[in-house]
């Protein structure tokens, strides 16, 4: 019987000491993410100048739903990604790429009036931007593919007057996923240039 009881005290003793350990042992803390607009990269906005009268609206954008989480997803093959276990987003990416977008073409644009979707339309609206991204990955140390629909809507009446395909491609240039992130806002630089383009073509 007392063999009994120290046998068990003896594995309780054991048990608590393993959760002990094991409790000690803590994860590598995660790293957090965004992407980063012109103003922040310290890039040379471009050659667009406007005037400040305009009104823009943001959105809605739409992202694959891989790509609507948290972590960051890399892509090892045509048919397999990787989903980071510590390498994450710091917020939504999909509301970061909204703001990021919506802060280049107030800057490639010169007008303080871009509003992000779905903040409340304001009674007069110039253009809309709608943006379906298909493809917005790639591999650490490579390529960053960025593909996406996207549309422009004119006036209160929402007039369709613009819709085009962006395939865009940037090397991030090293291993990593701080050079991806990086990667990821330079394409989405490209993708904002076009945009601002597409808009300045239509105000001629």
């Amino acid at each position: 019987m007392i063999k009994l009881f120290i046998l068990r005290c003896t594995y309780l003793l054991l048990g608590l000491g393993l959760l002990f350990v094991l409790g000690c042992v803590s994860s590598p803390p995660s790293r957090f993410y965004i992407l980063s607009s012109l103003q922040a990269g310290g890039r040379v906005p471009g050659e667009f100048t406007s005037d400040q009268g305009f009104t823009i609206v943001v959105g809605p954008i739409t992202f694959p739903e891989y790509l609507d989480r948290t972590e960051i997803v890399t892509r090892s093959s045509s048919n397999k990604i990787t989903v980071s276990d510590f390498d994450v987003w710091a917020g939504s990416l999909a509301e970061d790429f909204s703001q990021v977008l919506a802060e280049n073409l107030s800057i490639l644009l010169s007008t303080d009036n871009v509003i992000v979707y779905p903040r409340p339309r304001p009674s007069s609206v110039d253009y809309q931007i709608t943006v379906d991204v298909i493809r917005f990955d790639g591999p650490l140390g490579g390529d960053v593919s960025l593909i996406a629909r996207w549309a422009i809507l004119e006036g209160k009446e929402k007039k369709l007057v613009s819709v085009r395909k962006s395939t865009i491609i940037e090397p991030s240039g090293a291993k990593g996923y701080e050079a991806m992130v990086a990667a990821d806002s330079l394409a989405l630089e490209k993708l904002s240039r076009q945009i601002a383009e597409a808009i300045r073509a239509l105000r001629k």
